[in-house]
């Protein structure tokens, strides 16, 4: 008997190896992705601004990088004792004017040159809605704890988005055309906006996505992983969920994981991926003894381990 039904996912046709560059973009849930791919040493960055939620946000940040863009002091404005950024999250804000400028400015420069030279692109979309500064009358990536009086709440619409998505991938192209994107729905639930609302958010994401993956413009390079879909039906249980019940556990972490490796990682860094993990796990045992004659060979053998692998691989830093 079976007890749950598995989302079949077709395999990558461009897949992950320790050849490839990933670059990660979009909700918290594209950290948890990141942290696995740093987590067994592949060449990956994360959210050079921060977390971005709506495709708006990313495409700016995009836009921004491959036209080499700077931040002024027109973007920038002093709320609670520090200057922030609507375009960035608050954990780049700073309470020097000068410095905040001059640190989303090198960001940005930083930023062209991860796009131009990542052969992978994960990009994970977290909703639909979005705030517009009444004043500006330009929609925020984040609100900084802004009063709310200050901004209209909109849901953008499944043309907006698929807008959107379509001027990501050229600009992404515009300077790196052999990539390969890989689109995903954040499983995370936004119930502040509402119960239905958030659904109606993910559903517009969703069909956004796959008119934009069905146009003959992006068949060839962009593919979807069913995170959302993963999370809302093979994983129907709140055991699935962290503590607050909008926030997948570990264990949905872990698995959405194991599916990702499954299908959107190759089987020829499959080997290597064990060799990393053996190792993390011995970096992070506790001995009883530290000066004991074992543990010393032990660290012997994982120093090993580690130059082995440093050796064959540059890039990797234990």
């Amino acid at each position: 008997m079976q007890f749950r039904t598995q989302i079949p996912i077709p395999k990558s046709d461009y897949p992950i190896d320790y050849n490839a560059t990933i670059m990660s973009l979009g909700s918290c849930f594209a950290v948890n992705m990141a942290e696995k791919l740093d987590y067994f040493k592949f060449k990956s960055s994360c959210n050079p601004v921060g977390i971005l939620f709506h495709p708006l946000a990313i495409e700016k940040l995009i836009d921004f990088a491959v036209f080499g863009k700077q931040f002024t002091e027109n973007d920038i404005f002093f709320h609670n004792e520090r200057w922030h950024c609507f375009d960035v999250h608050s954990d780049l804000s700073n309470s020097n004017k000068e410095e905040l400028l001059a640190s989303l400015n090198t960001i940005i420069k930083s930023t062209n040159q991860q796009i131009t030279e990542s052969t992978h692109f994960v990009i994970t979309y977290g909703t639909s809605w979005v705030y517009r500064n009444i004043e500006s009358d330009s929609i925020v990536a984040n609100c900084h704890k802004v009063p709310q009086k200050q901004f209209n709440k909109e849901l953008l619409s499944v043309e907006e988005i698929k807008n959107s998505i379509v001027n990501t991938v050229k600009l992404i192209h515009a300077v790196n055309p052999n990539c390969t994107i890989i689109f995903t729905v954040s499983p995370v639930r936004h119930i502040k906006d509402g119960f239905v609302e958030n659904q109606w958010s993910k559903a517009n994401l969703i069909s956004a996505i796959h008119d934009v993956l069905n146009t003959e413009h992006c068949k060839l390079s962009t593919e979807y992983f069913p995170s959302y879909e993963i999370m809302m039906d093979e994983l129907r249980d709140y055991r699935f969920y962290a503590e607050d019940m909008l926030h997948p556990n570990q264990v949905a972490i872990d698995y959405i994981w194991k599916r990702f490796k499954e299908t959107s990682i190759s089987e020829t860094a499959f080997a290597v991926m064990d060799e990393v993990e053996n190792i993390q796990k011995s970096l992070s045992h506790k001995p009883f003894n530290p000066n004991s004659e074992s543990h010393l060979k032990f660290e012997t053998k994982v120093r090993e381990k580690i130059t082995k692998l440093e050796n064959q691989y540059s890039f990797m830093k234990f």
